[in-house]
């Protein structure tokens, strides 16, 4: 996998007194990821408001309001993802709440033609029809499903990472289901009767999937509340990017460009689309990874411009890294200014063409040259994003800032190996 190494520079001279400095930057920035955070932690708990309500009542109304709710909570969340990659506290957390693909019969049925994975021999395990299990040669009672459970033995059991059993996507598999719908047009249909305890229970073991989903929410409420302090004043994540200005503005950089380029560009869409694979979307189950994609996008874009708008409409704003740019190279920051609004409104063609009846599942269909071009649009302009954030980091003479790579972008033979 390529890695981006950018070299050091000579400082440049003292700016005059009436320039932005780091230190408002990154106060901005930690202000902002606070309020992303914040946001993302509010629309989970309405999420485990929907949650509660649907294994009380089971219903199509009640199901249907928790897949909202889960969807609404994708948005401030997903914005967060350009603080990843930099912040050594997000990126040690983040496996927890936004880990995928999954193998996800793990955690319940699946379709039979869906075969036992050869690389992890927990892909099948069903742990919501296993009370008791062996992981090698330790015994698991999962008699009692609880955040315990899933959080300390399921979540990435065996050192598997495809054993992902808490946060975003096992909650969205346990509303939607599988898709089974390849590349053509459709998402998940889990029933609510998969719910209903008693007469009418369909999938077996309807108990134990309330369980399941219960505990997977207030997991992620739980690691949510974690990670919306650690921003606060005093937290963990804020003093990194505070206490050193200048290291505060790496991470900046280093989420901008990883974001952009090797997980989003390359991981996220590009590979999908030569593997002409729809479980290599983001958000597959709900058929929702157009909107993933978009919010990714604008959230590199944020934190550049030291602004979010949060779900109620209010802004949170202030001195920002473009700013600081357009101080020492106004070229450079009209550029990149430029090259952000371009990677939003071609990941905005995504969606737009996604909810306008053309699924993202079916873009991935071999041989579809409409679903290729728009998907390519996006992958070309967040790359030719990254070349801008890259001269950012020069001009500034930022040390050793390494970009994550993905071979799907640097070394695609490799892919097919």
């Amino acid at each position: 996998m390529k890695r981006i190494l950018l070299p050091a520079l000579l400082s440049t001279a003292a700016m005059p007194a009436f320039a932005v400095t780091e230190a408002e930057v990154v106060k901005t920035y930690a202000d902002i990821a606070q309020a992303g955070y914040g946001d993302s932690l509010a629309t989970a708990k309405a999420l485990q408001t929907s949650v509660d309500a649907l294994i009380a009542a089971p219903s199509e109304a009640t199901l249907q309001a928790a897949r909202e709710a889960w969807l609404a909570a994708r948005v401030p969340y997903q914005q967060t993802e350009a603080f990843r990659f930099g912040n050594p506290v997000v990126d040690d957390w983040e496996g927890r709440v936004n880990a995928w693909p999954l193998d996800e019969g793990l955690i319940d049925y699946v379709d039979p033609g869906y075969g036992q994975s050869e690389e992890n021999p927990l892909s099948t395990l069903n742990v919501i029809a296993t009370p008791n299990f062996s992981i090698g040669s330790t015994e698991v009672d999962a008699t009692a499903i609880t955040p315990a459970l899933i959080k300390e033995t399921l979540h990435e059991a065996d050192g598997i990472e495809a054993n992902v059993a808490s946060g975003y996507h096992a909650i969205e598999f346990m509303l939607w289901g599988q898709d089974l719908n390849g590349t053509g047009p459709g998402a998940g249909n889990r029933p609510y009767t998969d719910y209903l305890v008693g007469d009418g229970c369909t999938g077996g073991n309807c108990d134990r999937r309330g369980a399941y989903l219960k505990a997977a929410t207030d997991l992620l409420v739980a690691d949510l509340e974690e990670m919306a302090g650690n921003w606060a004043e005093g937290g963990a994540a804020r003093a990194v990017v505070t206490d050193d200005p200048a290291k505060g503005v790496q991470a900046i950089l280093m989420g901008m460009g990883s974001l952009s380029y090797g997980e989003l560009a390359g991981e996220r869409i590009k590979l999908g689309l030569m593997l002409n694979d729809p479980e290599e979307e983001h958000d597959c189950f709900s058929d929702n990874t157009h909107n993933s994609h978009y919010y990714d996008g604008v959230g590199i874009r944020n934190v550049y411009l030291a602004s979010y708008t949060r779900p109620d409409g209010s802004t949170v704003s202030g001195p920002s890294l473009s700013e600081l740019v357009a101080e020492k190279d106004g070229a450079l920051d009209t550029e990149l200014r430029a090259r952000l609004d371009a990677s939003v409104e071609a990941l905005g063609a995504v969606k737009v063409a996604a909810e306008g009846g053309f699924a993202y599942d079916q873009m991935l269909a071999p041989g579809d040259k409409k679903g290729e071009a728009l998907i390519m649009g996006a992958v070309d302009a967040l790359v030719t994003q990254t070349a801008s954030i890259e001269r950012v980091v020069r001009l500034l003479g930022i040390a050793g800032t390494e970009f994550e790579g993905s071979d799907s972008l640097d070394n695609p033979d490799s892919v097919f190996q």
